[in-house]
C-alpha cells in the first residue's frame, strides 16, 4: 500500500486559516480603531462647535447685560424725572390753594378778632390771636366750620386779660386746610352786575 501523507496539506490549510484569522482580526482592529477615531473626531467637532456657540452666547449676554444696565439707568432717571414732575404738578395744584386759604382766613375773621400768628405745617393750621370776647372766638370757629378751605377748628387755649380797661381773649386754635370748591365763579356774575 502506498503511503499518502496528508499532514502537510492539513498544516498548510491550518496556516492559511490562521493567516486569514490574523488578517481579519487585524482588519477588524483597524476598522474598529478607525471607527473610534472617527467618533472621537466627530465628538471633538461637536464639542468645539458647542464651545463656539457658548462663547457667542456669552458675548451676546455681555452685550445684553450692558444694555440692561443702560435700561436700568434710564428707568431710574425716568423715575427721578417723574418724581420731579409730580412735585412740580403738586406745587402747581397747591399754589391756588394757598391763595384761597389766605383769602378764606380774611373772610372767616369776624369783627373784633385779630390774628397775631398763623402757622401751617402740611395741612395743619395753628392760629394765635386776640378777640374782644369769647363769643367772637366762637363766631370765628363757626366761620371756619362753614369754610370751603378750612375745617376742624379746635380751641387749644383761651385766656382773658385786661388791657386799657378792656377785656381781651387771647386764643390759640388748631385747624386743617382742605381742598375747597371755589365759589368765586358764583360771585363773579354778581360783581359784573353791580
Amino acid at each position: 500500500m502506498a503511503k499518502i501523507n496528508l499532514l502537510p496539506w492539513r498544516e498548510e490549510l491550518r496556516n492559511q486559516k490562521q493567516q486569514e484569522f490574523v488578517f481579519m482580526a487585524g482588519g477588524a482592529t483597524v476598522i474598529a480603531a478607525l471607527i473610534v477615531l472617527l467618533a472621537h473626531l466627530h465628538v471633538d467637532g461637536m464639542i468645539s462647535s458647542q464651545n463656539q456657540r457658548n462663547s457667542f452666547l456669552e458675548g451676546e449676554i455681555k452685550i445684553l447685560d450692558t444694555r440692561i444696565g443702560r435700561i436700568r439707568e434710564l428707568e431710574k432717571s425716568k423715575a427721578d424725572l417723574l418724581a420731579r414732575m409730580n412735585v412740580i404738578q403738586e406745587l402747581q395744584r397747591s399754589r391756588p390753594q394757598s391763595v384761597h386759604l389766605m383769602d378764606e382766613i380774611v373772610h372767616t375773621l369776624p369783627d373784633g378778632v385779630y390774628l397775631n400768628k398763623l402757622t401751617q405745617k402740611g395741612k395743619k393750621l395753628s392760629m394765635n390771636g386776640v378777640a374782644q370776647s369769647n363769643a367772637r372766638v366762637s363766631d370765628y370757629m363757626r366761620n371756619i366750620d362753614k369754610s370751603d378751605w378750612m375745617a376742624d377748628p379746635s380751641l387749644d387755649q383761651i385766656k382773658t386779660t385786661e388791657e386799657n380797661r378792656r377785656r381781651l381773649a387771647n386764643f390759640q386754635l388748631q385747624g386743617k386746610q382742605k381742598t375747597g370748591t371755589p365759589q368765586a365763579d358764583d360771585s363773579a356774575p354778581d360783581k359784573e352786575g353791580s
